[in-house]
């Protein structure tokens, strides 16, 4: 069986050392469409060592691309758990930020299975990663929920019901973000190499027509979105940021984020204009400083 549940819960979170540098920040940054404008002071800031600033989503990809039990190029392996890599797709992300991330620095990552659901015809695996700096302060956890097609009817429980409660109003703002047709194959050079996102043969094997981007780089492009168009330019202001990948994004296409303000929440819908409106990231919120 390739889930089995009990296992996968009950075994013990996976520890690792990571380190980072100024340039992984920066070819994180890179692989998020950033620097388009090398001129413009705003934009070098995201992509020159001279006061880099790093944006909280580089949480995603701090020391070795993907936090340990992550799809990896053969596909997932935890305790309980080995599917294929075709099965699988990234369907939601969350990220709570204790701390700025530094530039460069050093991490101790702790990974577990938190919750496996039970769709039916899809199993949700949520993995769970924490980091601490070297006196075990926080800096930040995150939840990422892996949808297994095919995997689902074990009976297990379906998980919680979240509703996309949409403002009743116009968006304060819409921020557009364009993609480069090249910039998967920018973003994966900060772990993620799974074939999806750089393989025709392999994407048309998956059902797509060809590679599409990283959910974790709409992810990323979308908080980056928010900090210039929204916080000032100031990633340490955000808290938190949960979303679920609502669609696919092919590179060259266009991020379109709507973004409706409530006190200290943003709620965001992201769309792609070139598709009629397809959703992108539903769900989503952030919560800042």
């Amino acid at each position: 069986m390739p889930i089995d549940v009990s296992a996968a819960l009950s075994a013990a979170p996976t520890v690792r050392e990571a380190a980072w540098t100024e340039r992984d920040v920066i070819l994180y940054h890179l692989g998020l469409g950033a620097g388009a404008d090398s001129l413009d002071p705003a934009e070098l800031g995201w992509v020159y060592e001279k006061n880099l600033r790093v944006l909280p989503t580089f949480a995603m990809v701090a020391g070795q691309g993907v936090s340990s039990g992550a799809p990896s190029r053969a596909g997932m392996n935890l305790p309980g758990i080995d599917i294929d890599l075709r099965k699988i797709l990234h369907g939601g992300q969350s990220l709570t930020e204790h701390a700025p991330i530094p530039a460069s620095g050093t991490a101790t990552i702790s990974s577990r299975v938190a919750d496996v659901w039970d769709k039916g015809k899809a199993a949700v695996i949520v993995l769970e990663q924490s980091a601490g700096d070297a006196d075990g302060n926080p800096l930040w956890t995150t939840g990422m929920q892996i949808w297994a097609r095919g995997e689902g009817g074990f009976g297990g429980e379906p998980g919680p019901e979240v509703t996309a409660a949409m403002p009743d109003r116009e968006a304060d703002k819409v921020l557009v973000s364009t993609t480069d047709p090249r910039q998967a194959l920018v973003y994966r050079l900060s772990g993620d190499l799974n074939p999806l996102h750089a393989d025709p043969s392999f994407a048309q094997m998956a059902g797509f027509d060809r590679p599409i981007l990283h959910g974790l780089a709409s992810y990323g492009i979308v908080c980056k979105a928010v900090v210039d168009g929204v916080l000032d330019g100031d990633p340490s202001r955000i808290k938190s940021f949960s979303a679920r990948f609502a669609g696919s994004l092919y590179p060259g296409e266009t991020i379109e984020t709507a973004v409706w303000r409530e006190g200290d929440t943003l709620t965001l819908l992201a769309t792609c204009p070139e598709r009629d409106g397809q959703a992108v990231l539903t769900h989503a919120t952030v919560e800042v400083l």
